[in-house]
């Protein structure tokens, strides 16, 4: 790599970081690079995205970014894991480090906040942004229905008592 790509390479890596809500930072070493495919995979499923960047051009890219400074984690054979949904990338992440032991999970940032492995881990418990979107509509849709329901119930009953009324006439 020569300096102008550096340079490149620092910028797109700046934009990644600023863009992301998340990062995580793992170790994949021993990986395959089928292993590493099926990781991308699922992370493009989720929103997210894996790179493997340079330790030192990511710690480059750190200054200025306004993410907070995971730069002692990267040692090593490691690999950055970000996406714009807060949880997309450790829920993944910390799915994927369950099943693949090669794969180990160092911490990362999520803003201005730094993450160790633990707070990655609870927050890849935390519900995805859609899936509590879903559950907002559901609890402001559920008094219209009760509502609903509760209009129309005393029809149905008075309904009932007068169709009961008018067999027992007929028997």
């Amino acid at each position: 790599m020569d300096r102008a790509e550096k340079k490149e390479a620092v910028a797109e890596l700046k934009g990644i970081l600023k863009d992301s809500q998340s990062v995580v930072v793992a170790h994949y070493s021993g990986m395959t690079v089928a292993h590493m495919q099926n990781l991308r995979k699922r992370m493009r499923a989720a929103g997210a995205s894996v790179q493997v960047a340079k330790n030192r051009l990511v710690k480059i890219a750190l200054d200025g970014s306004g993410v907070a400074d995971f730069g002692p984690l990267l040692k090593g054979p490691t690999l950055i894991a970000y996406s714009a949904d807060p949880v997309a990338a450790p829920k993944v992440a910390v799915a994927y480090a369950k099943e693949n032991d090669k794969l180990v999970i160092l911490g990362g940032a999520m803003g201005q906040t730094a993450l160790n492995p633990d707070s990655v881990k609870s927050l890849a418990t935390l519900p995805s942004l859609d899936e509590l979107r879903a559950k907002l509509v559901g609890l402001i849709q559920a008094p219209a229905t009760k509502l609903a329901q509760l209009s129309t119930a005393p029809a149905a009953k008075l309904a009932r008592v007068f169709g009961a009324y008018a067999n027992r006439d007929a028997a």
